[in-house]
């Protein structure tokens, strides 16, 4: 092949979207040499001076030959050698080959090379076949009497409409009967020679009910049922029972299990058939439960008062939060590329604090202070404070976990000192009732669920100086939470401040108490 032809060749296939890959490979060259063919002629083609060849002073008896005999490259070497040739017979084949492709009507050993064939007719034509282009009878008219005109029809339908597979056997049969060589169709198509032949001897043989349609896969195994059933007949089994000594099963342990049986499946399909049927690997859960007797009960007496709560009446949730140790604090930060926040193992705290709160439930305002331990006192201190603010109303109720000091015997003196007509009548009190929560049931505590926000909000990722500054923060917290309901009023019924955990509102489902929150 000569430079030209080379690269007009490689032009004609770039020009028709070809990769220069896929040019350098079809046309016989060099990655770089087919990337030259982008660009403009720098030089003009000055004709070679032709190199010394072993083969020149056996060139009439070569010619003779193969234009006597048709002798093939293996046999025309035994005769060269026994008449003085000393190349060897890779020598032989490419000079045959040269001179095939030079020779424009082609030769006995070749035809026309793969880049006359790119800018021939018979290439253009197999290209208007891929794209179902021909109008009419134009294909019929093609192919003569090949076939039939029904036929010529349904190629250009199984062209237009089926499978790549289908496409490329029609292409394949339409291009022999127009003649084509074997090696260009495969070439064209990118499968090998051997499929083209047995496409053509399907198709003479049963004509393109051999060809088409197409055989369909066997069922793969992850739609076998027997496996499925395997599968799944393990998986309602402990591991312990096969002799592997774990509590759960893994894909590995499964697929040895299986192995034993006779059943050899792959990891690939055995997740299939889990993902199908819908299992999941899943982590499990560790939920808040309360072991109260009286659960029901509480929870009912509890549920009917809110339902039946009065204008003049409120009902306060009432809790802890603490003790916090001010000090370094991790959490979600939002951080540059390169940033990396560490948090110390051990560190020196700057003080503590308690808060002791109450959210009253119907106007979703927070009362608190600092306490310096968690015990009665403290609740009842927080008790008269509540008294003093809310004295206008008929009755205020309290409802509070089932810690030792929320339910001890000198808070329920004070609570009948002060539901009495005399401590009534002198302060013009409401009268207080107790509405406690289930033993262990921290998370019906609607209180917890603010405590949650406050923390994501101002405690997280913090590293407050002093305690004053932590409970300064605090402070404006509660603060700007009870304005914002003041001024947009609300039940403690729907989400709070956009920051809490769950609902603020008492519901048996809710799990106000964030494991996390401190």
């Amino acid at each position: 092949m000569t430079k030209t032809l080379e690269r007009d060749a490689a032009k004609v296939l770039l020009a028709r979207g070809y990769s220069i890959s896929k040019v350098a490979r079809l046309v016989g060259v060099t990655w770089p040499t087919a990337a030259k063919a982008t660009q403009p002629y720098s030089t003009p083609n000055l004709p070679r001076k032709p190199r010394s060849c072993s083969l020149a002073p056996f060139r009439a008896d070569i010619e003779r030959e193969l234009a006597a005999k048709g002798t093939t490259c293996t046999e025309l070497f035994g005769i060269l050698s026994r008449s003085g040739f000393t190349g060897s017979l890779r020598t032989v084949q490419r000079y045959v080959r040269r001179t095939s492709h030079a020779n424009p009507e082609g030769s006995q050993t070749g035809g026309t090379s793969w880049a006359t064939w790119l800018s021939s007719t018979d290439h253009g034509w197999m290209l208007r076949l891929t794209q179902a282009s021909f109008l009419g009878n134009a294909l019929a008219d093609d192919l003569g009497k090949s076939l039939e005109p029904h036929e010529a029809a349904y190629i250009l339908k199984v062209m237009r409409e089926g499978r790549l597979t289908a496409r490329n056997r029609i292409v394949a049969i339409a291009a022999h009967l127009k003649g084509i060589e074997t090696r260009y169709i495969a070439e064209f198509l990118g499968i090998s020679s051997l499929s083209v032949n047995e496409y053509v001897r399907r198709f003479l043989a049963q004509r393109f009910e051999g060809l088409l349609p197409l055989p369909r896969k066997p069922i793969t195994k992850a739609a076998d049922t027997r496996y499925s059933d395997a599968l799944f007949a393990l998986l309602h089994a402990p591991p312990g029972s096969y002799g592997i000594n774990r509590c759960t099963w893994t894909m590995l342990d499964l697929k040895r299990v299986l192995s034993r049986s006779g059943l050899h499946i792959s990891l690939f399909n055995m997740r299939q058939i889990i993902r199908r049927a819908g299992y999941r690997f899943r982590k499990a859960k560790v939920v808040l439960t309360s072991h109260d007797p009286l659960y029901h009960e509480k929870l009912t007496n509890i549920t009917s008062i809110l339902r039946g709560l009065r204008t003049d009446e409120k009902f306060f949730s009432v809790d802890e939060f603490g003790p916090l140790s001010i000090k370094l604090r991790g959490g979600v930060s939002l951080l540059g590329p390169d940033e990396t926040k560490v948090i110390p193992q051990y560190q020196k705290s700057k003080g503590q604090l308690i808060v002791t709160a109450a959210l009253e439930l119907s106007t979703n305002q927070i009362c608190h202070f600092y306490s310096r331990s968690k015990n009665t006192a403290e609740m009842i201190k927080l008790l008269e404070e509540l008294l003093r603010k809310y004295q206008a109303e008929s009755r205020i109720y309290f409802s509070w976990d089932a810690a030792s000091w929320h339910a001890s015997k000198a808070l329920r003196r004070f609570v009948d000192e002060v539901n009495s007509p005399d401590y009534r009548s002198a302060h013009k009190t409401p009268v207080v009732e107790l509405a406690p929560l289930p033993a262990s049931a921290q998370f019906l505590n609607v209180i917890e669920s603010v405590f949650s926000g406050m923390a994501r909000a101002i405690i997280h990722s913090s590293d407050y100086p002093s305690v004053d500054a932590a409970m300064a923060a605090i402070d404006r917290y509660f603060a700007e939470r009870n304005q914002h309901f003041t001024v947009n009023p609300r039940r403690a019924g729907n989400k709070i401040w956009g920051q809490e955990r769950t609902n603020s509102e008492f519901a048996v489902s809710n799990n106000c108490k964030d494991p996390a929150y401190r």
